[in-house]
């Protein structure tokens, strides 16, 4: 098994000391350098413990030696494409929060911003987390098996309303949704 520790710490901008610092109970900054070139063994339980201080789950922290992993290997910026002086794994966006389950919406007809062949991929989150989500795109299950996509626009005790992407739809008003998904994450063929 190879560990991803590093690659991950790098994605989410953390120094070992800030990682070292979220671990419960706190460890050293040279600990966590250990266990990410491998000096120290990495066990199920530091596993659990660097997971959870990098709101990863844990699982995340390591591949096996014979899947290949997409390699980060360029970036751009103002002068253009540059190398990396060292490639680094290229981790999904999806797999750096711990959170809810994930759930794909497919776009079949273009509205809004949305392209039909688009992919949203979005995480579920309970109702009493609303508050955080206004102006963002959201999913909502309804009665009989349907469900209200939108911008979350508004939100008064059980009530949810949610602005649909189409130009001219009317509001929908959900009363106390089981749950919400927000989008994290629009995969666009080219």
């Amino acid at each position: 098994m190879i560990n991803r520790i590093r690659d991950i710490r790098k994605q989410k901008g953390m120094t070992l000391a800030e990682v070292a610092a979220a671990c419960a109970p706190p460890t050293t900054a040279q600990t966590i350098g250990r266990l990410e070139t491998g000096m120290r063994n990495l066990s199920l339980t530091w596993m659990n413990r660097i997971g959870e201080a990098l709101g990863v789950d844990p699982q995340t922290l390591v591949k096996g030696e014979a899947q290949e992993q997409t390699q980060v290997i360029a970036r751009l910026t103002e002068a253009g494409a540059e190398s990396l002086s060292t490639p680094r794994d290229a981790i999904l966006p999806t797999e750096l929060v711990d959170g809810g389950a994930l759930v794909c919406l497919s776009i079949e007809t273009s509205q809004g911003e949305y392209r039909s062949g688009d992919q949203l991929w979005m995480r579920q989150v309970s109702p009493d987390e609303t508050a955080s989500l206004i102006n963002r795109d959201v999913l909502a299950p309804r009665s009989g098996g349907r469900f209200a996509f939108g911008r979350l626009i508004d939100r008064q005790g059980t009530l949810v309303g949610l602005l649909p992407p189409g130009i001219g739809q009317r509001q929908i008003v959900i009363d106390s949704p089981a749950w919400l998904a927000v989008a994290e994450m629009l995969v666009r063929k080219l």
